[in-house]
């Protein structure tokens, strides 16, 4: 417990708090993403729509932006928003869904898919490096984020 008469904190120490923590190394984590998806000229939210769209285009989905938005955590304006620069940039493209007029499917260009495929391995190779410090508790940490978001469903 603090000494302070001033119990604001239910922590004795910053280290204490895993939301505190969690910051810090989202942060440090991103802060190193974004140097490292310089050379491609697009954001880590360009990014991790890019790279779903080509995931669940592999996996046979059909993507549409609200099956995106579900797939990345990304609330629906801002995936729509990312998409539309990413259209203007000619990596992504929108069009009406066949039966659904509300709806707009999402798909990559030949550039998009060029540039997605080498992000990707720039990126992975970057988490792989990143995490390398949990060494074999590295799975476990994935299980633990996994719960995490289960729990934000329930």
């Amino acid at each position: 417990m603090s000494t302070s008469p001033d119990n604001t904190f239910s922590v004795a120490k910053a280290e204490d708090s895993s939301g505190f923590l969690l910051w810090q190394v989202t942060s440090l984590w991103q802060r190193q993403l974004k140097k490292a998806l310089e050379p491609y000229g697009i954001t880590h939210s360009q990014f991790v729509l890019m790279a779903s769209i080509h995931w669940l285009t592999l996996h046979k989905k059909e993507v549409t932006q609200i099956v995106l938005s579900s797939h990345t955590k990304i609330d629906p304006m801002t995936t729509s928003t990312v998409l539309r620069t990413l259209q203007q940039k000619g990596l992504v493209l929108r069009q009406e869904h066949l039966t659904d007029t509300r709806a707009k499917t999402v798909g990559l260009t030949d550039n998009g898919k060029e540039i997605v495929k080498k992000a990707v391995v720039t990126v992975e190779n970057f988490d792989k490096q990143f995490f390398s410090a949990l060494g074999a508790s590295t799975g476990e940490f994935n299980r633990q984020l996994i719960e995490l978001l289960s729990a934000e469903n329930k």
